[in-house]
């Protein structure tokens, strides 16, 4: 059996990668699992997302950005849970945009069922 902290560093890094599928990311997401976005300047009004709507958004956002990653600075584990601080950059045409994260994922099996994500973006330009 996977441990959770290698279950959430394997989601983060295919999240992370643009040349990863989206069947990589179905493989480790559990069918019925929930994303949970709260409200940032990306989303005002966060957004709780399904599996095919964060599919969605994965292709989406590979379609818009040169580059992207993410660097994990912390993951706490308790039981099926982890806390996870984090920094990710994109690039949108020639502007890097950066988001200081923290959040939450639950791991069951080798499989994410949940991730609550709070973003804290540095300033940009729209």
């Amino acid at each position: 059996m996977t441990s959770t902290e290698d279950v959430v560093r394997r989601y983060f890094a295919i999240v992370a990668d643009l040349s990863s599928s989206t069947d990589e990311l179905r493989g480790i997401l559990d069918p019925s699992a929930v994303f949970t976005e709260l409200p940032n300047p990306i989303s005002p009004s966060g957004h709780v997302r399904t599996v095919d709507e964060t599919v969605a958004g994965f292709e989406a956002g590979k379609a818009r950005l040169a580059a992207q990653s993410i660097e994990i600075h912390e993951v706490l584990v308790e039981g099926e849970r982890a806390a996870v601080r984090s920094t990710w950059r994109g690039t949108v045409g020639q502007t890097e945009i950066v988001a200081h994260m923290a959040g939450f994922v639950t791991v069951r099996g080798d499989r994410v069922v949940a991730h609550e994500t709070y973003d804290c973006y540095e300033p940009f330009a729209l």
